[in-house]
């Protein structure tokens, strides 16, 4: 079958070339600290899975206990061809509650421009306090909250259109 994606519609000809080496470096997780995967699916606004994205995810909590990675604090996570990533998170017993547990970044078809995002667990017990997910509208905020499936296993999907969109912020 062919592919009815355009040019304008990647994020380029050639990220998985250009970019593999984040991917490389940050393939395996060294961390002190204990750690959770995040795993999930971006979709596009038909809800298809989109196999071409990309996701950047930084840890700023993570870096010292990472300090023996590559990368400390720092994912680069291609989608798979069903649209799914995961992603491997330190959790330093310094964090705070309320924090998101990452940042990320989502490149991927139809986007002009990347899209800005962050992550928050759903068993933090600071979620009521966050000064991010206060700044969202109450009935948006789920889209930034990574739901527990199991021990240390999140699912988190990432949508770029519809009424399931997930928020996006502007960095300024």
């Amino acid at each position: 079958m062919a592919s009815h994606i355009t040019t304008s519609q990647t994020i380029g000809p050639f990220p998985h070339e250009a970019w593999k080496w984040g991917v490389a470096a940050t393939a395996t997780l060294v961390s002190s600290a204990p750690t959770i995967t995040i795993s999930g699916v971006i979709r596009d606004g038909n809800g298809a899975p989109i196999s071409d994205g990309w996701i950047e995810a930084w840890l700023p909590d993570a870096v010292a206990a990472e300090s023996a990675q590559t990368i400390p604090g720092f994912r680069r996570i291609p989608s798979d061809d069903n649209g799914a990533f995961s992603i491997q998170v330190s959790l330093p017993a310094a964090a705070t509650a309320g924090k998101p547990v990452l940042f990320a970044t989502i490149f991927a078809r139809g986007l002009v421009k990347h899209q800005f995002t962050a992550v928050f667990l759903e068993d933090d017990t600071g979620l009521a306090q966050s000064e991010i997910l206060n700044q969202v509208p109450a009935e948006r905020r789920n889209t930034l909250i990574a739901r527990k499936q199991a021990d240390a296993q999140y699912q988190w999907d990432i949508w770029m259109q519809t009424d399931k969109e997930t928020v996006f912020f502007d960095y300024v």
